[in-house]
């Protein structure tokens, strides 16, 4: 690994856009400095092998082009609401949808900030959870009765400024529709990259990197991407 120069060198990393604490993520994102090139399948291995349980590096790959972090245009999440019907979900998520905008207040470092949460939400859907009797993993019947109904919220969010999270996409569907589950959301991103607007999917940030090595030969960049699942606490 590459170390910067001065009196008290530091590891060259370089992570981009990290999930906000106390959020599950499968798509976390950091860049490595290394001093000559390795196999990024032999590098994955040993970062893999290092790390706790749970703190899984799934891809690295040898970084060929320039500025990983502006690939990383949106995220896509999910949201687990336990206790909350999904035709009541479902309501919430069409008043959202349909308003011009929904102001939400965030308590920050300079204080207590109001902006517009709807504007960077480009997808937002509603489903049953499968396991909660409520959807097709039911349709068979269940001798185990009834079961807590859960909605599970799928959200794509453009990485504007300022940042728009789940939290602040639930404080708007409770503004806009009085939506406030029982118990607090568990929160997972799922992919985050570029952004195809017209679909409303996230890409791969990955891929301008693996198209560049596959057409030139490995060596020069010296550098690796790894991709890190992760749950920050």
């Amino acid at each position: 690994m590459a170390y910067s120069a001065g009196f008290t060198p530091h590891p060259k990393v370089s992570y981009a856009n990290a999930a906000p604490t106390g959020t599950a993520s499968e798509a976390e994102y950091l860049e490595i400095a290394l001093t000559e090139t390795r196999d990024p399948e032999r590098l994955r291995l040993l970062l893999d092998e290092s790390l706790p349980t749970g703190l899984d590096v799934i891809d690295a790959v040898e970084a060929r082009t320039p500025h990983l972090a502006e690939r990383l245009e949106a995220s896509r999440w999910e949201l687990r609401l336990d206790g909350v019907p999904v035709e009541e979900a479902r309501r919430a998520v069409e008043a959202f949808l349909a308003a011009d905008a929904v102001e939400v207040r965030r308590q920050t470092k300079k204080g207590l900030r109001a902006f517009d949460a709807r504007a960077a939400v480009v997808a937002l859907e509603a489903f049953p959870d499968a396991g909660t009797g409520t959807g097709p993993a039911a349709a068979g019947g269940s001798d185990e009765g009834p079961t807590r109904p859960c909605a599970i919220l799928r959200l794509v969010v453009r990485h504007d400024t300022p940042a728009v999270r789940p939290d602040d996409v639930l404080s708007g569907l409770r503004a806009v529709a009085d939506l406030a589950p029982p118990v607090p959301a568990a929160v997972t991103r799922l992919a985050q990259g570029p952004l195809d607007a017209e679909t409303g999917s996230v890409g791969d940030p990955l891929a301008p990197d693996r198209d560049a090595a596959a057409a030139t030969p490995s060596g020069a960049a010296g550098q690796q991407a790894a991709v890190v699942p992760e749950t920050t606490g």
